[in-house]
């Protein structure tokens, strides 16, 4: 079989210039005359905004522009995917500790920053929320002014949705349970820590503006920027390159509008780079405090569900409602369970307004419900395995009432996960083993297009929306083509990031590009194979129903051609090309509780062996296990490397990412030396994954999205795992050493 088509795992297309640094991202990019811009922030939270005074300043030498609220258009325009409730720039008062209240345009970067120092904001420091509980105390001040939010019931509070979600009577159910678990548990605030920053520019182009972001959703960016300006969406054109990583993080409009203000005044293109440390400010994971009451029945079967979760998401919505809203949504699990009540919050703060990130909230409510389904398997005695299997719903049960069916054979999954981790075999002193599962709902909703171009030489363009990010779409979509139309990969162009040449693409995200994008790529491939059919008929005198185009060869009743055999003949002299345009699209569905049902699941095992160091609480992964339901790997390799990373990721919550605050607001890890993720120091010692393959996707081939799934429940897992290495049951993340070791001292004390 060739390797370069779909089933094989052939060199990453784009891959040599993500290696040698040749690939250009925003950053890199440098326009002629660009002005550079740095943002002018405040030590604290929260602060009334009395004056700016720019008068020092724009005496800076090669200094343009300061751009503060009093520029903009009144009101300052607002925005956001969810609700237009955050502001170009800070208005009237800042909301979270780096809110820009200015910000300075300068022919160097040098120049922009010395001249950002020298701005004077006079401020008073208002008090301010930075907790659930201080947010949910109606003493506390408002997040957001009521007026934002007319005719909310909620306005006058700062919960910004509550979304409730369930089937059956959970009162009833825990009547007759004969084991109810009951828990707390806390996810915390973390950082997406791509490794590329956040960057953006903006640049005058004829009557319109051309903006460039490190951005997952180019066509979500235009339509933003085209509502604020008031501009046509063909005179608003985004250039997005491949990003260097996001993760959720780059999903959404940032400061771009800020970017484009400055440029139409000034006249000129400008360029804003974010440090890590400003990153940091402008994007996170929401934390979460879950509180789950699980019922059990004797011999382990679940009698309900009952789960309260609050996310603290910030001082703005961006699309963190809808994380709340989506992650919560399954908090039950891939299980059968006969009544299960969700209530979910999203709850605003003087803090960092959060984002989707890679999972898009089911980590929060996953670590709680899969640590509770372990403690009721120890107090009934239970294997925790076994506990699982019991429930775990079977392929084709509507296990969620009004969603779609199991979509796999999980069972599949979580035996192969057993097996790999030596579930049942003995222990060394010291060690324990943890189990979870992990389920995410795929996609609600898509519309993607896209067109390929088969050439008169045989090589092929594909145009897609899609952001490759380092999961390796560009590879994905080149090996449908070079399937589907029999081109080697190295003479397949994948051309993406320029709203003005690519056709419209949803976003990137939600593990959809392989599904959606995929069958996108696959029908424009098809529409080329129908009109070779009728090339090849036309030229053998044939009927076209005796004709199959298909595997990158033409078919005749007596012999079988390459494509190029017909294509150069059926062009003929003048030469030309074949181009097909393929759509996929799933609609929004009226009354469902998300606005529509999965377009398929992501379901992952994770096992883990711990080994917990009772001297210093600090724990070693001695193997790690991820086990994950792809439907049909496109790509082997890439499946793995995409679930290997995602675990990894997973460790950092789990084992030692969070944000620390002091009491004004302010974050006091920013940057890699104070903030720690996962290193070649802290990997498992063994890791180990697997697939479960089926062809029972809705994407191409029979294939599921995937990436997130693996992350789903490391937090559980890794917490089995010490429970069961040390007796002592930890519920609130990161576990870190000394979180651990407390807890063990705890434990010993009398």
């Amino acid at each position: 079989m060739r390797t370069d088509r779909i089933g094989g795992s052939p060199n990453r297309v784009g891959g040599i210039g993500r290696v040698t640094g040749s690939q250009q991202y925003v950053a890199d990019i440098r326009l002629q005359d660009v002005l550079e811009v740095k943002l002018v922030t405040l030590d604290c939270a929260r602060a009334r905004i009395i004056s700016i005074d720019t008068s020092a300043a724009e005496l800076v030498p090669g200094v343009r522009l300061v751009m503060t609220a009093a520029h903009l258009p009144q009101p300052v325009p607002r925005f956001g995917p969810q609700f237009s409730d955050r502001p170009i720039i800070a208005v009237g008062e800042t909301k979270y500790h780096g809110e820009p209240v200015a910000a300075v345009a300068a022919e160097t970067r040098d120049a922009a920053e010395e001249a950002a120092r020298l701005v004077r904001v006079e401020y008073e420091e208002l008090p301010a929320v930075f907790t659930i509980a201080a947010a949910l105390d109606p003493a506390s001040p408002l997040v957001q002014d009521p007026s934002l939010r007319a005719g909310d019931p909620l306005a006058g509070t700062n919960v910004l949705r509550e979304h409730r979600f369930g089937w059956g009577d959970v009162e009833v159910a825990a009547s007759s349970a004969d084991l109810v678990v009951e828990n707390a548990y806390t996810f915390p605030m973390v950082t997406h820590f791509a490794i590329e920053p956040h960057a953006f520019m903006a640049a005058p182009d004829g009557d319109g503006i051309a903006i460039w972001s490190s951005i997952q959703h180019p066509n979500w960016l235009q339509k933003i920027i085209s509502q604020i300006l008031g501009l046509p969406l063909a005179k608003v054109r985004v250039f997005a390159p491949d990003p260097g990583g996001g993760f959720g993080g780059k999903q959404h409009t940032k400061l771009e509008p800020l970017v484009a203000f400055m440029a139409l005044r000034t006249g000129r293109p400008v360029r804003l780079i974010l440090t890590l440390e400003e990153t940091f400010q402008a994007v996170r994971r929401t934390s979460a405090e879950v509180r789950v009451r699980t019922g059990f029945m004797s011999d382990g079967t679940l009698a309900f569900q009952d789960v309260q979760a609050n996310y603290l998401i910030g001082a703005y919505a961006d699309i963190a409602d809808r994380v709340v809203s989506k992650g919560s949504y399954p908090a039950a699990g891939p299980y059968r369970v006969p009544a299960v009540r969700i209530v979910s919050r999203s709850v605003l703060s003087h803090t960092t307004p959060a984002t989707a990130f890679r999972g898009f909230g089911n980590p929060q409510v996953n670590w709680a419900v899969e640590s509770n389904m372990d403690e009721g398997a120890r107090a009934l005695a239970i294997d925790r395995l076994e506990i699982r299997l019991r429930n775990l719903a079977r392929k084709g049960e509507a296990f969620i009432p009004v969603d779609t069916p199991a979509d796999g054979d999980w069972e599949q999954t979580v035996r192969r996960a057993a097996e790999l981790i030596g579930w049942g075999t003995p222990l060394q002193p010291g060690r324990g083993r943890g189990l979870a599962l992990g389920i995410k709902s795929g996609p609600t909703t898509g519309l993607s297009y896209a067109t390929v171009r088969l050439l008169a030489d045989g090589s092929v363009i594909v145009y897609a929306g899609t952001s490759d990010m380092g999961q390796g779409a560009r590879t994905v979509f080149a090996q449908i083509a070079a399937t589907e139309l029999g081109a080697p990969l190295d003479w397949i162009t994948v051309v993406m990031g320029d709203t003005a040449v690519v056709p419209y693409d949803q976003q990137t995200s939600a593990s959809r590009s392989t599904v959606l994008m995929g069958n996108a790529i696959l029908r424009a491939c098809q529409s080329i194979q129908a009109q070779l059919r009728t090339m090849a008929a036309r030229l053998h005198g044939l009927d076209e129903a005796d004709i199959v185009v298909e595997g990158g060869a033409v078919r005749l009743p007596d012999r079988e051609l390459p494509i190029i055999d017909v294509l150069k003949p059926g062009l003929g002299r003048l030469g030309g090309e074949l181009v097909g345009n393929g759509e996929m699209r799933k609609e929004a569905e009226p009354g469902h509780p998300l606005g529509g049902s999965a377009a398929f699941y992501e379901f992952n095992c994770t096992a883990v062996e711990a080994e917990v160091d009772e001297e210093t609480g600090d724990v070693t992964l001695v193997r790690h296990v991820t086990v994950s339901d792809v439907g049909k790997a496109l790509n082997p390799l890439q499946v793995t490397m995409q679930d290997e990373g995602a675990a990894i990721m997973g460790l950092g919550h789990t084992l030692m990412e969070h944000y620390i605050y002091d009491e004004r607001g302010r974050i006091r890890n920013l940057g890699a030396i104070d903030y720690r993720i996962p290193t070649s120091m802290d990997l498992p010692l063994e890791m180990l994954s697997a697939m479960v393959e089926n062809a029972d996707g809705p994407g191409p081939y029979g294939s599921k999205g995937m990436s997130e799934g693996a992350l789903l429940c490391v937090a559980p897992a890794v917490a089995a795992a010490v429970r069961d290495a040390t007796g002592v049951a930890i519920r609130d993340l990161p576990l870190t050493p000394e979180r651990v070791w407390r807890a063990l001292r705890d434990r010993s004390t009398p």
